[in-house]
């Protein structure tokens, strides 16, 4: 870094951002000065580029998605590169808001501060406009982006200090404040015409049960909803790479399916509802939500038995959300918030079981 950077030198106030640019692609030349105990080639560099690599499956197919969308509702035909290109055009400005906004805070919050700045949020915002609608007013997703990213990530001290998803508080702050931008048939399709109904798959199953929705529709993604949620298949591509990099934990993944099959069995042979409890896997934002964003490191559980309770808890309450509260299809976003909640009074729950055991065996 140039010496009028650093500490003494004119423009020392602006050290946090210049040395956020230089080693935005390079690792700093600085070394530890004693022994270390660990040594790892994992740091939060690499975690965030791994995890970024991973969501671009449901990135790339989402944006075809928003022009195969469109194409169905103007009743033009489907074609790829154009429906592709139509798609990327619509879903951009949403990305130029979502780091605009984001990293502007992101830099302002290190320069006060005094301190680095962390890559977290090249996650965070590159992941907030796969989990809205496309036709998500650009005002609105600033706003949105404004009051997760200082309220409830920079509050708390910024990257791995927050105890709630940044990406989910956007979305929760959007649904609670504009909820007519983020909920009905006419905000999931770009373009559409007047009269147009681009209903989910999650409000056709609620109004007209598991018959008017194709479980192979939903796995495969040709169906409306979120930018980077409707693919099943291309989110588990993402989740292939983060389990085989052990960037996050499978623990979660599967727990969280589990509870929703527990769940879901339940009300379904309870006569509760019609829906197969694994439509719920590949139905809203189930699947994106259980593989990217209740896999939070920061935000989750860290014991490895709480991972299990955290994951359980979590594909449960969705399940739930959805079968008893009508006015809410969806449900993940929630139940991912109240694990987020409760995810230190589980790890302390476990450990304190665990310290029990051993003073027993002691003893």
């Amino acid at each position: 870094m140039n010496k009028i950077f650093e500490k003494g030198g004119k423009l020392y106030w602006l050290h946090s951002t210049v040395d956020a640019f230089e080693t935005f692609l390079n690792v700093p030349d600085t070394v530890s000065l004693k022994g270390t105990h660990v040594k790892d080639s994992i740091d939060l560099k690499r975690i965030v580029i791994i995890a970024l690599i991973s969501t671009i499956p449901a990135a790339l197919f989402g944006m075809w998605n928003v022009g195969y969308q469109h194409s169905i509702a103007i009743g033009a035909d489907p074609a790829f590169w154009s429906d592709f290109f139509y798609g990327l055009l619509k879903v951009l400005p949403l990305y130029i808001v979502s780091y605009a906004v984001g990293l502007f805070i992101e830099f302002a919050s290190a320069q006060i501060r005094g301190e680095e700045v962390n890559e977290g949020y090249l996650m965070t915002g590159f992941i907030i406009p796969l989990i809205v609608p496309v036709t998500t007013p650009l005002w609105m997703l600033a706003i949105a982006v404004a009051f997760a990213v200082i309220f409830g990530k920079e509050v708390f001290g910024g990257t791995g200090m927050n105890i709630w998803n940044p990406a989910l508080l956007t979305r929760a702050f959007l649904f609670f404040s504009y909820p007519s931008a983020m909920s009905g048939d006419k905000v999931w399709v770009a373009g559409a015409p007047d009269g147009f109904s681009g209903a989910t798959p999650l409000a056709e199953a609620a109004a007209n049960g598991a018959d008017s929705v194709s479980f192979m529709d939903m796995f495969l993604g040709t169906v409306s909803g979120s930018v980077g949620e409707t693919s099943a298949l291309a989110i588990l591509l993402g989740a292939i790479i983060l389990i085989w990099t052990n960037v996050a934990s499978w623990k979660i993944m599967l727990s969280s399916v589990l509870g929703a099959l527990c769940v879901g069995g339940l009300a379904q042979l309870g006569g509760l509802t019609d829906i197969p409890c694994y439509y719920h896997l590949v139905m809203g934002g189930f699947a994106f939500g259980a593989v990217f964003m209740a896999t939070d490191p920061v935000t989750a559980a860290q014991t490895e038995g709480g991972k299990w309770i955290y994951g359980f808890l979590i594909g449960a309450i969705c399940v739930i959300v959805r079968l008893f509260n009508p006015g809410y299809a969806e449900g993940m976003m929630l139940a991912i918030l109240l694990g987020n909640t409760f995810a230190p009074l589980i790890d302390h729950c476990v450990v304190s079981a665990h310290i029990s055991r051993k003073a027993k065996k002691i003893a």
